[in-house]
């Protein structure tokens, strides 16, 4: 897999080729390339109880309940 050259700031999303820190802010540097999509995404389960159990996705109580019930289910 190819390493990804480009890096961004999170502090001032400025783009740089450093790999430690930025050279504007001193910020902690990220990988600004989305990850890639699959079709066949077999994780894609565990980041949605994920977000419901932080409170990020909003949804009814009922639909938490069966969403966190199935991820029990998952781990039995």
């Amino acid at each position: 897999m190819v390493q990804a050259i480009l890096r961004r700031c999170a502090v001032c999303r400025a783009y740089t080729l450093q790999k430690d820190r930025c050279p504007h802010c001193g910020g902690r540097l990220e990988n600004p390339h989305p990850p890639r999509f699959s079709p066949q995404d077999r994780y894609q389960e565990y980041r949605v109880a994920i977000k419901v159990m932080s409170g990020i996705i909003k949804v009814r109580d009922d639909v938490a309940e069966r969403v966190l019930r199935r991820l029990a289910q998952s781990y039995i």
